[in-house]
C-alpha cells in the first residue's frame, strides 16, 4: 500500500486559480475526504492525484515517489466517479473482471478477486441481471466492487452517491462504510456532504476557495474549527456567532448575552494585543440547554420559530438581547416550548474568532474576583 503526499500545488484555468499552494499528506490504509462546497477544489485535487490533471506548479507524490508526471495508468490507482460507469454488454461479473484482464491474472486469483468484491458488496443476487436496467444505486455498486477488486493501492471517490435516490444513497452510504473499514487501500474521497465525511474519514481535509482551512479527525474539525467557515459549513445549523467589542484593557473581561456574568478571555494579550477589537462568540445548537423556567447562570430568551429537525429533535430561534442563536431541544420539550425560554451555555463549550475570522486559542471563563488584581475589583464594585 502506498500514502500519498501533494506539496505546494496550485492549479489555474485560464486566469482562474482553482487550487492554491496545497500540502497534504494521506496517510496509507487510512480514509481521508475532501469536504467543501461545490467548486473549493477538491475534485480539482483528485483529477491531479489521478494523473488526469497537470498540476500547474508543485509535485504529486506516491509511496514516496514524485509521480507528478506520470499518465493515469502508470500510479496504480482505482477511481470511481460521481456518474456510475457501466460497460455495456458484459455481465456484473465481467463489468468487474474486466480491469483485472489487463493485470494478466491467473484465472483462480481473478476468480477469487471478483467473488470477493460481489460478496463485499451484496451483488450476488444481481448476478444474471442486465447491468444496462440497473438503477443507478446498482450500477455504482458494481462500480465500487471493481474498484475494490482491482486491489490497487488507492482508490479515489469523486461524490459517488450524490446522483441516486435517497433509499440507495443511504445502502451506499452502508457499503462504503464496509469499504472502508475492511480494505487495505488508502482511500480519497471527494463530498461536499459533511455527514458522510464525519461518518467515513478518518481525517477531513476542509477545503474553500482552493485552500486547505484545516485538517484533522472529524470530531476535532467539528468541535474545534479554525475558521469561522468551519464553525459555520460543519452542523446542521452549523454555529452561531455573536458579536462583541473587545477591550484588552479591561482585564479581558466581555459581557455577552449569551451569559449573565462577565466572562474572561484568558491571556486576552494574544487575542488583540493592546488594541480594541470585534470579536465573535461560536456556539453549536447542541451545546446550548433550553429551559421553560429560570436556573442559576441562564439567560431570558424569546422563541421566534421552531420545527421538528432529524430524528425528533426540535431547533429553536431564540432572541437574546442583542443576538439570535439556534438551539436543539429533544421533541417532548421542543413540540411543548412557550414563547419565553432561558439558556444556560457554559463558557469552555464556546470558541472565540478574531477579526479575521480565525479562531483563537485562548479560553472563555467564567469571571470571577479571585481572577482579577485587587484595584480592578475595586473598580467594580
Amino acid at each position: 500500500m502506498a500514502g500519498v503526499e501533494l506539496s505546494d500545488i496550485s492549479k489555474s484555468f485560464g486566469n482562474f486559480t482553482a487550487v492554491k499552494n496545497v500540502s497534504l499528506r494521506f496517510p496509507e490504509r487510512t480514509t481521508t475526504c475532501l469536504l467543501g462546497p461545490s467548486g473549493c477544489g477538491k475534485t480539482t485535487l483528485l483529477r491531479i492525484i489521478a494523473g488526469l490533471e497537470e498540476p500547474t506548479s508543485g509535485a504529486v507524490l506516491i509511496g514516496g515517489k514524485e509521480v507528478t508526471g506520470w499518465p493515469a495508468r502508470r500510479r496504480d490507482i482505482a477511481m470511481v466517479f460521481q456518474y456510475p460507469v457501466i460497460y455495456r454488454g458484459l455481465s456484473v461479473f465481467e463489468n468487474i473482471a474486466l480491469p483485472l484482464r489487463e493485470q494478466k491474472l491467473s484465472k483462480g486469483e481473478l476468480t477469487s478477486r471478483v467473488e470477493d468484491a460481489i460478496a463485499l458488496l451484496g451483488l450476488e443476487r444481481s448476478l444474471n441481471l442486465d447491468p444496462e436496467r440497473f438503477d443507478n444505486g446498482t450500477r455504482q455498486r458494481v462500480a465500487f466492487a471493481r474498484a475494490v477488486a482491482r486491489r490497487s493501492s488507492i482508490i479515489l471517490f469523486d461524490e459517488p452517491i450524490t446522483n441516486v435516490d435517497p433509499e440507495s444513497k443511504f445502502r451506499l452510504k452502508q457499503d462504503l462504510k464496509k469499504i472502508t473499514e475492511r480494505v487495505r487501500q488508502t482511500i480519497i474521497y471527494v463530498t461536499h456532504d459533511q455527514n458522510e465525511a464525519m461518518t467515513l474519514a478518518d481525517q477531513i481535509v476542509l477545503l474553500k476557495d482552493g485552500e486547505v482551512l484545516q485538517q484533522d479527525a472529524p470530531r476535532q474539525v467539528y468541535n474545534h474549527p479554525k475558521q469561522m467557515f468551519g464553525g459555520w459549513f460543519l452542523g446542521s445549523p452549523g454555529m452561531s456567532f455573536l458579536e462583541h467589542p473587545f477591550d484588552p484593557g479591561q482585564g479581558g473581561r466581555l459581557q455577552s448575552d449569551l451569559f449573565p456574568f462577565p466572562v474572561r478571555i484568558a491571556d486576552a494579550h494574544r487575542v488583540s494585543g493592546s488594541n480594541q477589537a470585534t470579536l465573535r462568540l461560536g456556539i453549536r445548537p447542541e451545546h446550548l440547554r433550553v429551559l421553560t423556567s429560570p436556573e442559576p447562570d441562564s439567560v431570558q430568551g424569546t422563541v421566534l420559530r421552531k420545527f421538528r429537525g432529524v430524528a425528533g429533535q426540535y431547533l429553536v430561534a431564540v432572541k437574546l438581547s442583542k443576538h439570535l442563536v439556534w438551539a436543539k431541544v429533544r421533541h417532548e420539550l421542543g413540540k411543548n416550548l412557550g414563547e419565553t425560554v432561558w439558556l444556560r451555555c457554559r463558557p469552555e463549550a464556546v470558541t472565540i474568532f478574531d477579526e479575521q475570522d480565525q479562531a483563537v486559542s485562548s479560553a472563555l471563563l467564567k469571571d470571577s474576583p479571585e481572577a482579577r488584581p485587587a484595584s480592578q475589583i475595586a473598580d467594580s464594585k
